[in-house]
């Protein structure tokens, strides 16, 4: 363990939490692979198994599930199971929330690159190797991240879709800052972060929806950022378990979002920020009254929740016309359900001649 666990005063950090630099006397393999996990049993060990697929073993990388006081089995047994003593175990004494526990991750990593894989998500074999030719070949990078492939559950099973490449050939991103202000080009499993950024920067903060853009978006305005096209990365979206999935439901997503729209302002040349905050402000926006689209049939207070928080955001025509089309709907189901209940009820509406 390198440093003393920060005290838990807040679970939502107002300022980047600190990250110490490792003691001196302490072996340092070159990857730290830090797993925070809170009420995914059932997913935790495809994540361990993917990790450990491409185990380079322990000289080389350090392997840890931190537990934020999970309470959907035995997560310390799985993890000895399945790694049989490769993985390291820690559990909090108390629930501290996401923030907190991607804290307590970083400060008990030790590898120069730390890569943060939710307990729910994986990667693909080739990942690991990818990143490490990534620094390799763009040392000046202050982290790398590979290209994502979408996890969610069918009718059928699961579903892997490959998202579009960013850009066509790997290496680093021209204007990633500008790209990255404008909405979230990543997700959280398919970046590396080099250790001394986080020790430089800070950790997570400010919120639990978007906390990771924010962060992505800080690095991108301090250092180059290197991307392959290779989906590498699996990122199990919309979890129905996880924090997204009920922030969506309660609308806090979208004040959240917008708290981090200000938030990046500061990172970005003042001549570009107006616009990027329109843009970006368009882009959610549009993302959420899509969102809302998806929940209709499933979930109408998700649906509602979202469909008033786009239009508040952002009164663009693009969103004016989604939300005319959602509006659309709602109306035509309306007059099918009168429809069926009149035929069904027997009522015969024709007036006399």
């Amino acid at each position: 363990m390198p440093a003393p666990d920060q005290p838990t005063l807040e679970r939502i950090p107002s300022t980047p939490p600190v990250i110490l630099p490792v003691a001196g006397h302490l072996h340092r393999p070159q990857w730290s692979v830090m797993i925070p996990a809170y009420n995914c049993l059932g997913y935790l060990g495809e994540t361990l198994a993917s990790v450990l697929a491409q185990d380079p073993g322990p000289a080389h990388m350090q392997i840890m599930v931190v537990d934020d006081c999970s309470t959907d089995g035995d997560v310390a047994a799985l993890v000895q199971t399945i790694g049989k003593g490769r993985v390291d175990y820690y559990r909090q004494a108390t629930n501290v929330g996401s923030l907190r526990n991607f804290e307590t991750c970083l400060n008990r990593s030790v590898g120069h690159w730390v890569h943060i894989l939710h307990g729910d998500d994986r990667v693909a074999v080739g990942f690991y190797a990818e990143i490490e030719s990534l620094f390799r070949d763009h040392p000046e990078a202050g982290a790398a991240f590979t290209n994502t492939t979408n996890l969610t559950m069918g009718a059928t099973g699961e579903k892997l879709m490959d998202r579009p490449p960013l850009v066509p050939e790997r290496g680093i991103i021209k204007d990633f800052l500008f790209r990255i202000a404008e909405g979230q080009k990543l997700e959280t499993p398919s970046i590396v972060v080099k250790r001394s950024v986080y020790e430089q920067l800070g950790g997570f903060f400010a919120v639990h929806y978007g906390e990771d853009w924010e962060m992505w978006v800080r690095i991108a305005a301090r250092y180059p950022i290197a991307y392959s096209p290779r989906c590498l990365a699996q990122y199990r979206y919309l979890n129905s378990t996880s924090i997204s999935t009920r922030y969506i439901k309660e609308g806090q997503n979208i004040r959240d979002i917008t708290k981090v729209i200000n938030i990046i302002q500061q990172y970005l040349p003042s001549e570009h920020r107006k616009e990027l905050k329109k843009q970006a402000l368009r882009h959610y926006a549009g993302y959420c009254m899509l969102l809302a689209d998806s929940l209709y049939y499933t979930d109408s207070q998700a649906c509602d929740a979202q469909r008033k928080g786009a239009i508040g955001m952002s009164k663009h025509p693009a969103v004016i016309y989604l939300a005319f089309k959602l509006y659309t709907k709602h109306l035509i189901q309306y007059k099918e359900i009168k429809r069926f209940l009149k035929k069904d009820s027997g009522l015969n509406t024709t007036q006399p001649k």
